[in-house]
């Protein structure tokens, strides 16, 4: 009986390494690259300024804007990493 295929010893060829995701070659994750990543989160960002805008535009205080804009940005770059590595499209 062999237990190198239970003892982990050899990986499968099709898992990827952090040394692969974070090489600059763009053709290692299915087509994703910085662009792809950028169109599909610009809307998220759009539609956050927008309500950011909005809200300063009602009246409220400008700090408001300075407490609402850091979780824009922070969940627009999270998602921007996600895509850009592969993440989320291993995981569908």
């Amino acid at each position: 009986m062999d237990d190198t295929a239970e003892s982990g010893l050899d990986a499968p060829a099709d898992e990827r390494t952090t040394g692969d995701l974070l090489q600059d070659d763009d053709s290692f994750v299915e087509g994703m690259n910085r662009w792809r990543a950028t169109k599909y989160i610009a809307p998220f960002v759009a539609i956050g300024l927008f309500d950011l805008v909005l809200l300063l535009g009602w009246g409220l205080d400008p700090l408001w804007g300075f407490m609402i804009l850091p979780p824009i940005l922070f969940v627009s770059v999270l998602g921007w990493i996600a895509f850009r590595t592969g993440f989320a499209s291993d995981r569908v």
